[in-house]
């Protein structure tokens, strides 16, 4: 099938970049000496997750139990669901973690460090359990330079219902840099902090086994990771032009577009309409604090073009001049890179891999909470 044949807006994977990222992450991996465990929310897919592992089922991080059952289920058996937990789904956690070899929650608060050890105790089982850190996004985790923070880790490490395994964060404030450099600068301070952080616990007699960080700028551009012991990037897999944008990435690096066709032309108003809208590509606005304007992805076929408007299932692009927009007809494919692949690519229901312009393959992603 070519790529043409498709329904549009499709969800397209570029095979080759996708194997060159996957590799990337691998060596880079490797070569800081920790482990990787991807995030596989980005694609929600078991296919792209074995990529990512060298051609097998291995450690992985996931955001929802909809995805920890799945890919349990697909063979992998080593998983920590990477949000706060919600102390509801906690009947849920025990079910899969009763089967799963090794799967593992995490919190931030006392409060809910009771539930988890109210639910464990009439469960009759221990669960696996990392403290998570602020390192500086200010988005969940606790301060690592509150004593308040060593004495809920040593809660969590004397627990009868607790396995500690150690402490997690997320360099989120990654995003909000405007270069290589800045990236950089967050990397070392979500390393240095974390590392400090488990020396603090280790000086008290709390072990600390794992330190477990991770974002996509922060592990492609950290000049080391001595002290951490395990890596959890999601967003390499596929990149976008967000990580472009930041620096993270260059445009030929991203693995994921979405193709669109032509649904209407306007040349008096430079204006284009297509067939993508904020169902095929999200709202995300993108690196507006590096670009000083919010466009909704760039088209690859003609970067002059700028998609400048998003409703539930049009988009509207905006030509240099009126001769441009009246070059492109009604029923021309344009593929746009989305801001943010991970949102795109959760509001489509098939990924199509491409070699080109062939369809070689079709992934089902994992759906749900």
């Amino acid at each position: 099938m070519n790529v043409l044949d498709l329904e549009s807006p499709a969800f397209l994977i570029d095979s080759a970049s996708l194997e060159r990222n996957a590799r990337m992450m691998l060596e880079r991996s490797s070569n800081l000496g920790v482990q990787l465990r991807p995030h596989v929310k980005t694609h929600k897919s078991v296919e792209v997750a074995r990529l990512q592992l060298g051609g097998g089922e291995g450690a992985v991080t996931v955001s929802t139990l909809a995805e920890a059952r799945a890919f349990f289920e697909a063979g992998f058996e080593d998983i920590t669901y990477a949000v706060p937990i919600n102390p509801h789904k906690l009947a849920s956690v025990l079910a899969l973690a009763e089967k799963c070899p090794s799967f593992a929650i995490l919190l931030d608060s006392e409060d809910v460090a009771d539930a988890v050890e109210r639910a464990c105790k009439k469960a009759g089982l221990i669960l696996s359990v990392f403290l998570k850190v602020d390192c500086g996004y200010h988005r969940a985790g606790v301060d690592p330079s509150s004593s308040r923070s060593v004495s809920l880790a040593r809660r969590l490490e004397e627990s009868r219902w607790i396995e500690f395994k150690g402490i997690l964060t997320h360099a989120g404030h990654s995003y909000y840099s405007h270069s290589r450099a800045e990236i950089k600068d967050v990397a070392e301070q979500e390393r240095s902090r974390m590392v400090e952080f488990g020396k603090v616990l280790r000086t008290s007699g709390i072990a600390c086994p794992e330190i477990s960080v991770g974002s996509t700028p922060t592990s492609v551009q950290a000049n080391h990771l001595d002290g951490v012991t395990e890596i959890r990037p999601g967003n390499y897999i596929f990149f976008d032009k967000f990580q472009a944008d930041i620096g993270t990435c260059a445009y030929e690096d991203c693995a994921a577009s979405v193709m669109t066709r032509v649904i209407g032309v306007y040349p008096e108003t430079k204006r284009l309409v297509i067939d993508a809208g904020a169902l095929a590509l999200s709202k995300d606005p993108g690196a507006v604090h590096v670009l000083g304007e919010t466009v909704f992805g760039l088209v690859l076929d003609d970067p002059s073009l700028k998609v400048v408007g998003l409703s539930q299932e049009h988009g509207v692009v905006v030509g240099e001049t009126e001769e441009r927009a009246s070059r492109i007809k009604v029923g021309d494919t344009l593929r746009i890179l989305p801001n943010h692949s991970c949102l795109a690519a959760a509001l489509h229901p098939w990924y199509f891999v491409v070699e080109g312009d062939k369809v070689v393959d079709r992934w089902q992603p994992v759906r749900g909470w």
